[in-house]
């Protein structure tokens, strides 16, 4: 059995268009709890349509946490979130309740569930730096200049991965060890969050041909519903292309629409393109990720993590 210091709850995870927030939002209904997104886009203020958040009218019914977080021009991660997570799990936890953690961005569920290696911030300027040296000089100038200070974290990137590469740049510039050493520091941390969290792990699964389906179903809603013009009004903060949101899947292809890259339609289809191998690779991911977790489709789950809220 667990401590008493030991945290509780319990992830609903899967693909983009699975129907996870539908099922959560029954769940919490049914068991007086509340959820914890776990999506690293509905954590920025104003992206409402294209990343599916909780409804004013959902909202209302079921408290949600880890939405409208921060302000675009602020950039979230995997470490913040999980930070955040906790202290609402130990909230929820004081009041008796088991809160319900619900998403598809599995990277923020393992920095909940492994921990990260506590990275010092980055110093002011620096990531200003190496973005303004991207759009001068392009991602493979940047990945060069990796292979020189973090070879081991290089060999794992590939060169046009601009994110991550600048991450790993960023770090090393900030701290003066390179992030394959913090990640060496993983171990004991994994450990540490292993023993402090109690938290199973539920992956909703869909078919192939019909998850297909409802995402492109989906993507044509969210269009429907104004998608173009929140596309839009992120485009006219200029924010660096660099930006986790100007990159995310639906929102850079409706950017390029207009930018005069390509027509609507394109765009449409190329969205929904995009979002079905986004959704194959988070099938992928919680696949090799989470080999201890239950799987099932809607009515099978939602017996089962009845059982663990009531």
């Amino acid at each position: 059995m667990p401590s008493q210091a030991t945290l509780k709850a319990i992830a609903l995870v899967g693909a983009t268009g699975t129907g996870k927030s539908s099922l959560a939002l029954d769940l919490a209904q049914v068991a007086d709890v509340c959820i914890i997104s776990c999506d690293s886009m509905q954590v920025y203020s104003g992206l409402d349509i294209g990343t599916s958040k909780a409804s004013v009218e959902e909202q209302a019914k079921v408290k949600h946490h880890l939405i409208d977080c921060t302000d675009t021009s602020n950039i979230w991660n995997a470490q913040i979130w999980a930070n955040a997570a906790r202290q609402i799990i130990a909230e929820e936890n004081e009041q008796g309740r088991v809160p319900l953690i619900v998403g598809g961005t599995g990277m923020y569920l393992k920095a909940l569930t492994h921990g990260f290696a506590d990275i010092p911030a980055e110093k002011d300027g620096v990531r200003t730096h190496f973005e303004a040296l991207q759009q001068q000089h392009g991602t493979p100038y940047l990945y060069a200049m990796l292979t020189k200070v973090d070879a081991q974290l290089a060999a794992r990137l590939e060169m046009n991965d601009t994110q991550r590469i600048i991450r790993g740049l960023c770090v090393f510039e900030s701290t003066g060890t390179t992030l394959s050493t913090w990640h060496q520091k993983q171990h004991e941390v994994t450990t540490q969050a292993k023993q402090s969290l109690d938290c199973p792990v539920f992956v909703l699964e869909v078919a192939t041909e019909v998850l297909r389906t409802c995402i492109a179903q989906r993507f044509e809603q969210m269009m429907q519903a104004g998608w173009l013009d929140e596309v839009k009004w992120l485009e006219s903060l200029s924010l660096p292309t660099t930006h986790p949101v100007m990159r995310a899947v639906g929102y850079r292809q409706l950017l390029d629409h207009l930018q005069g890259d390509c027509t609507l339609d394109e765009a449409i289809e190329k969205g929904i393109t995009a979002t079905r191998k986004y959704a194959k690779r988070q099938r992928t991911w919680f696949r090799n990720q989470t080999s201890d977790a239950e799987r099932g489709e809607r009515h099978v789950l939602q017996k089962m993590i009845e059982q663990k809220l009531l």
